[in-house]
C-alpha cells in the first residue's frame, strides 16, 4: 500500500460536464443535438440491454416455474397485468421519476446512494451515517451477485433459441455462450461510449422487433390489452394466492435491469436515460409482453418458449442472431454498472486503489477498471458452465436484485427526508407503495434459495465481507499511519532546529494531504542524515470536469517559511487529464516559490507501506490476512503518477495491523 496521492474520496467541487459534453457558450445547437442524440442512443446500447431482453425469458420462467399456472384468460390477464404494474411502478416510477434524481456528482447506483445518505446523516448521527453506508455496501454486493447472473441468464436464453429452430442445435448452446461472453468482456477496455455507440442502434432495431412481433400478435387477439387494467392483478392475487406468490418470483424477471439503470446514470447522464425510456422502451416491451401473453391464449403450448414462437418460421433464425447480439449488450448494463459502483466503492474506503482507465473524453461515468471485468468473467463462464441452460438460472435468480430494490427504497427515503426535507406523508407513501411491492418480491424470491438463489447469496456474503474489512483495515492502517507520520509542521520545526546537512537536487514526495509528514521523508532524513536543497511535497485531487487549464490547477504552499526550500504543491486534475507529477513539476518550476527547482537533478521518493500482521487488537487474524491480500492487488502508485523508473526511490515502512 503507498500513500494515495491522487486521493478520489475527496474529488474537488465542480461544475460537471453537461448531457452534450460542452456548455451553450462553446456548443451549437446542432452539436448539442448531435451530442444528445448520441447519449440516447449510448443509453439504449448500454444501460436498456439487461431489462430489454428480459421478455426472452420472463414470461416463459412464469409459465413453466410453477405448473400451478393454466393459460386461460383469468391467469394470462392476471400474469400481464403483474408484469406491466410491476414495470410501471418499480421501474418508470420508481427507478425513471425518483432514484434517478439522487445522484453523487452525476454518478449513480447504491453506493452513490449510501454517500449521499451518509453526507446527509454525518453532522446529525454519526451511528445512523455509518449504518447507511454498511448498506450501501450489502446493496453493492448483492449488485455484484446480480452482475454474475444476468450476463449468463442473457446470453443463455438467447442461444437456446438455436434449439428452437431445430433441436440438433442444442450441443452447441454452452461452448457458443461461452465463445460470445469472452468476446464480450474482451471488448470493455473499448470502453462503455465506444460499445454504446456502436450497440445502440442494434438495440432500436432490436426494440423495434419487440414491438412489431408484440404488436402483430395483439392485432389478431385485442382482448389481450385487458391485462393492463390492475385489476387483472388484484383478482389474480385474490383467487390464487399461492399461485400468485409463487409467480412474483419469476414476475420479478420483467425488473430485474432497473438497479443496472441506476447504476449506470454517470455514464450517460440522467435525461438521455428517461427520454430513452419512456419514448422507446417502456412502449415496445409492454406490447410484447401483451403479444407473448396473447400467443399463450391462442396456443397453450407455445408457454415453453412464446418469445420466439411469437415470429413466424422465417424469422426466427434471424431472431435467434439479433437475441443473441441484445443479450450482448445486456450484459453491458450490469458489467457497467459495477465499473461504477466499484469506483464509488473506492472513494468510499471499501475497495484499494484499483487500476481505472477514462474511456471518455467528455463523461467522468465513462469508466474500464480492469480487475473487476476479468473477476467477473471468470465467475460468469462458471455460472454458466455449472448451471447449463437459462431455465436453470432463472429459479436461482432474483433473490440479489430483489434485495438491492429494498435497500435502495431505504437509502433513498433517507435522502429523502434528511436531504431532501420531504414531508413525512409524502416519506411513508412511497415507503408502503414501493416498499410492499418490492418486500413481496423479494420473499417470494427467498423460496428460490434452495433452487440455485444460494449461488447469488453466497456471492454477495463473499463481497460483502471483503467490502467492510477492507474499510475497518484501511481505518486501522490509516490511524497508525498518521500517527507514524506525525505533523508536517512539527518535522519541519524539527528540520530547522538540527541543522542537518543540505544536499544539492530535489526531493519530490507524492502525499494525499499537507498536514502530515510523508514517511518517505521521514525515513530519507532518519537514514541518510541529510535533506534535499529543495523539498517539494505534492497532492494531486480529481476533479469531476474533463478538464483543467495549467494556469487553474496548481495551488503552491511555502508551508510557513519561504526560504527553508520546502514547498507544497496541490494538483487539481480533470478526469480526462494524466496525473503526471513530473509535468506538474515542470509547471511548478515558473513560481517565485518554486525557484531553484533543477529539473534534472530530481528524485522521486514514494511511501510504501508494508503491512505486517499481528496480535494487536481491531480485527480478528483471518480479517486481517484477508486485508493484506486485498492490499497486495492495489495499483502501482509510481506508474499511476507516470514517475521515471529511474529516477524513484521506494522506501518502506512496515505498519502493524
Amino acid at each position: 500500500m503507498s500513500d494515495r496521492a491522487n486521493d478520489e474520496q475527496s474529488a474537488v467541487a465542480g461544475d460537471g460536464p453537461t448531457e452534450d459534453g460542452g456548455t451553450a457558450s462553446q456548443t451549437s445547437l446542432t452539436g448539442r443535438r448531435t451530442a444528445g442524440l448520441g447519449l440516447l442512443l449510448g443509453a439504449l446500447g448500454v444501460v436498456y440491454g439487461d431489462i430489454g431482453t428480459s421478455p426472452l425469458y420472463a414470461l416463459k420462467t412464469v409459465f413453466t416455474f410453477d405448473r400451478g399456472l393454466v393459460p386461460d384468460a383469468p391467469d394470462v390477464f392476471g400474469v400481464i397485468s403483474l408484469v406491466f404494474w410491476s414495470i410501471t411502478l418499480i421501474v418508470s416510477i420508481k427507478y425513471v421519476v425518483f432514484i434517478l434524481r439522487a445522484d453523487n456528482e452525476g454518478e449513480g447506483g447504491v453506493m452513490a446512494l449510501a454517500a449521499l445518505a451518509r453526507r446527509a446523516l454525518l453532522k446529525a448521527n454519526g451511528r445512523r451515517a455509518a449504518t447507511v453506508l454498511a448498506l450501501g455496501a450489502l446493496g453493492a454486493a448483492l449488485f455484484y451477485g446480480d452482475s454474475v447472473i444476468t450476463p449468463a441468464i442473457s446470453v443463455l436464453s438467447a442461444v437456446e433459441g438455436l434449439e428452437v429452430t431445430s433441436p440438433q442445435w442444442a450441443v452447441v448452446v454452452l461452448p457458443v455462450s461461452a465463445a460470445v461472453l469472452t468476446l464480450l468482456f474482451a471488448g470493455q477496455r473499448w470502453g462503455t461510449g465506444r460499445v454504446g455507440a456502436v450497440f445502440g442502434p442494434i438495440m432500436v432495431l432490436w426494440f423495434a422487433c419487440l414491438g412489431v412481433a408484440g404488436a402483430a400478435e395483439v392485432w389478431r387477439h385485442p382482448s389481450v390489452l385487458a391485462g393492463l387494467s390492475p385489476t387483472y392483478a388484484a383478482l389474480f392475487v385474490v383467487d390464487h394466492p399461492v399461485i400468485a406468490f409463487v409467480a412474483m418470483g419469476a414476475v420479478v424477471l420483467a425488473i430485474t435491469g432497473a438497479e443496472a439503470l441506476y447504476a449506470d446514470m454517470g455514464h450517460f447522464g440522467r435525461a438521455p436515460i428517461r427520454r430513452a425510456w419512456f419514448a422507446i422502451v417502456f412502449p415496445a416491451l409492454t406490447l410484447n409482453y401483451l403479444g407473448q401473453g396473447a400467443l399463450i391464449l391462442r396456443a397453450p403450448d407455445s408457454r415453453d418458449n412464446p418469445f420466439f414462437l411469437l415470429l413466424p418460421d422465417w424469422a426466427r433464425l434471424p431472431m435467434v442472431v439479433l437475441a443473441t447480439v441484445a443479450t450482448v449488450i445486456a450484459s453491458q448494463a450490469v458489467i457497467s454498472g459495477a465499473f461504477s459502483v466499484s469506483r464509488e466503492a473506492m472513494r468510499l474506503g471499501f475497495l484499494p486503489h484499483l487500476r481505472i482507465r477514462q474511456t471518455s473524453r467528455r463523461e467522468y461515468g465513462q469508466i474500464y477498471v480492469p480487475g473487476v471485468n476479468w473477476s467477473l468473467f471468470a465467475a460468469v463462464l462458471l455460472v454458466v458452465f455449472a448451471f447449463g441452460s437459462s431455465t436453470n438460472l432463472g429459479a436461482a435468480y432474483g433473490v440479489a436484485v430483489t434485495g438491492t430494490f429494498l435497500i435502495t427504497t431505504t437509502l433513498f427515503l433517507v435522502v429523502a427526508g434528511a436531504l431532501w426535507r420531504w414531508a413525512a406523508w409524502r416519506l411513508v407513501l412511497f415507503g408502503v407503495v414501493f416498499g410492499s411491492i418490492e418486500l413481496t418480491f423479494f420473499t417470494a424470491n427467498l423460496a428460490k434459495v434452495s433452487h440455485g438463489g444460494w449461488l447469488t447469496l453466497l456471492i454477495a456474503i463473499v463481497v460483502f465481507t471483503a467490502l467492510v474489512r477492507w474499510r475497518r483495515g484501511a481505518e486501522l492502517v490509516t490511524a497508525r499511519r498518521i500517527e507514524r507520520e506525525g505533523p508536517l509542521r512539527d518535522f519541519i520545526d524539527t528540520l530547522h532546529a538540527t541543522n542537518i546537512p543540505w544536499v544539492p537536487g530535489t526531493a519530490v514526495f507524492p502525499h494525499p494531504n499537507k498536514e502530515t509528514t510523508p514517511l518517505a521523508l521521514r525515513a530519507n532524513v532518519a537514514h541518510n542524515h541529510v535533506r534535499h536543497e529543495k523539498i517539494v511535497i505534492i497532492t494531486g485531487r480529481t476533479a469531476n470536469v474533463p478538464h483543467i487549464p495549467w494556469d487553474q490547477r496548481l495551488t503552491i504552499d511555502d508551508l510557513g517559511d519561504p526560504n527553508d526550500g520546502i514547498i507544497h504543491i496541490t494538483a487539481v486534475f480533470g478526469f480526462q487529464d494524466p496525473t503526471d507529477f513530473p509535468e506538474v513539476l515542470r509547471h511548478a518550476a515558473a513560481h517565485p516559490l518554486a525557484k531553484g527547482i533543477g529539473l534534472e537533478e530530481v528524485s522521486y521518493f514514494v511511501s510504501r507501506i508494508t503491512l505486517r500482521c499481528t496480535r494487536q487488537p481491531g480485527m480478528a487474524t483471518w480479517r486481517k490476512r484477508l486485508f493484506i491480500a486485498l492490499a497486495h492487488n492495489a495499483a502501482s502508485h509510481a506508474e499511476f503518477l507516470h514517475l521515471p523508473e529511474e529516477r524513484t526511490i521506494v522506501l518502506s515502512a512496515e505498519v502493524p495491523v
